[in-house]
């Protein structure tokens, strides 16, 4: 009897699995990837063939194009360069297969028992679990962690082939530098891949359903990214939607509409790139418990955990952007609430990178979200003439919530109550707003101590009053202490 099962290697996966056994947890970890020899690979898609494997190819694809192209106007005459495809492709797979090895490292320094085969929830807590060998095993465990990760969306339109209509995993197989190179979709993964083999010497194009370019980043930097990589030579056809495409001897012909009309290009190799799905298929019981949203995904609450209490969802088979650092914070939470320890993740503030050249990267609402989050300034500054009480509520010193209170023609004082709530105390600090701001301070150099208000004080911005009410200086407004 295991107290925590995780069903899954990846980021999300291992990472749930080694901080479970952390905190003292009797931890299992079922993985079914195997490499090239058939033998089992911690890591998931990210470490394999996803993240990784593409930012060692983006990493020597940069290098390459600074010595053909960028370093003689810093001076530097380096003679004839020459590509070796194969050797690039060498270091890719040895950096991966360092990091997949120090993964097992991990797992037997913190005592986490891996297995490999292909784990499925049954009724009851137990989980099934398939070997390489068609040898079945029923395991037992108080908590079941799914994070079995994502494949690459497979279209009618271009079916995967390994030779040269190619998932994500294939590109970065390619042995030699093809001439033209056609991409299907312009996110992450399709900038990425196109980048690489663009900085090689591929004639890139690039063919993108949607209109606008990058719509998940912010407007302005999306249309000066756009522009950088038009200069790189990467061709973008925004509001192309492939049609068909036909795999030829040397080539594939795809066809594709272009604002009503239909277009034709012929490629060597093509890639497809049009996202993800989740990988939920034949992993659980239907009458385990678990639930699917309409997309698929494993349906479960703010804190990863699905309709059956001690069952848990993380990584890329719940909603939330599919990123491995996402994937990794929830198996620590999942791990630190099983664990019986307060956790939380803040789903605003999970950061998004495009590793290309520029580099793109954002985080929270962009400019056109948050202008349609508060679309009407003028109503709200107006309602703020009614304001009666404005209560700030922090929790373990971190601000969750911000309640204003109103009053229709309420005109008089506005009072501020603050709270932070703490596992052994409650603080609460109430004061009239108009005291602070007709409030003054003492000044002091830097004393013994240093008093830092809590994140509810700190909020309301009582800074003066607080200094009255404790008794305390504050920092000389003059003085040049760091």
């Amino acid at each position: 009897m295991f107290d925590v099962v995780v069903i899954g290697g990846g980021p999300a996966g291992y990472v749930a699995a080694i901080r479970s056994a952390q905190l003292g947890l009797k931890t299992a970890c079922i993985e079914e990837y195997v490499d090239a020899k058939n033998n089992p690979t911690f890591g998931g898609t990210c470490l394999n063939v996803g993240c990784i494997p593409s930012k060692a190819l983006l990493d020597s694809s940069h290098r390459y194009q600074e010595a053909t192209s960028h370093l003689k106007t810093h001076g530097i005459e380096i003679g004839s360069v020459e590509l070796d495809v194969p050797a690039m492709m060498k270091r890719k797979d040895d950096i991966v297969a360092k990091l997949t090895g120090g993964i097992g490292g991990l797992f037997a320094a913190n005592k986490v028992t891996p297995i490999s085969g292909r784990g499925k929830v049954l009724a009851d807590s137990k989980v099934e679990v398939i070997n390489t060998e068609g040898n079945t095993e029923i395991i037992e465990s108080k908590n079941i962690v799914i994070a079995t990760g994502s494949s690459p969306i497979e279209i009618g339109s271009a079916v995967f082939n390994d030779t040269n209509i190619l998932d994500s995993t294939g590109a970065l197989e390619i042995n030699k530098v093809p001439k033209t190179l056609g991409v299907i979709g312009a996110g992450v993964i399709g900038l990425e891949l196109g980048s690489v083999w663009a900085r090689l010497g591929s004639k890139v194009t690039v063919i993108e359903a949607m209109d606008d370019f990058l719509y998940m980043a912010d407007e302005e930097i999306a249309k000066e990214t756009f522009k950088d990589f038009k200069k790189q030579g990467l061709d973008i056809k925004l509001g192309c939607k492939l049609t068909s495409s036909k795999s030829l001897k040397n080539s594939v012909k795809v066809t594709y509409e272009n604002n009503g009309t239909s277009e034709s290009m012929e490629f060597e190799k093509l890639i497809v790139a049009v996202g993800r799905k989740p990988n939920t298929s034949d992993i659980f019981e239907e009458d385990c418990g678990i639930s699917l949203d309409e997309k698929g995904f494993i349906s479960v609450n703010q804190n990863c955990q699905t309709d059956v209490k001690n069952i848990w969802a993380i990584g890329d088979v719940v909603r939330g952007p599919m990123l491995a650092h996402k994937g990794s914070e929830e198996g620590i939470m999942v791990a630190e609430r099983i664990a019986g320890k307060h956790a939380e993740m803040n789903y605003d503030l999970v950061p998004s990178v495009i590793y290309t050249h520029p580099e793109i990267a954002w985080v929270g609402k962009n400019e056109e979200e948050l202008k349609q989050y508060y679309p009407d300034k003028t109503k709200g500054i107006n309602e703020l003439n009614y304001v009666k009480s404005i209560h700030i509520v922090a929790v373990n010193n971190e601000v969750k919530e911000i309640l204003w209170i109103l009053e229709k023609d309420f005109f008089h004082e506005i009072s501020v109550k603050t709270v932070n709530i703490l596992k052994e105390d409650i603080i609460t600090f109430d004061f009239l707003l108009n005291d602070e701001k007709n409030s003054s301070s003492e000044y002091s150099i830097p004393l013994t101590y240093l008093y830092e208000p809590n994140a509810a004080i700190l909020k309301a911005g009582a800074f003066n009053i607080i200094t009255k009410h404790l008794e305390v200086f504050k920092l000389h407004k003059n003085c040049k202490c760091r």
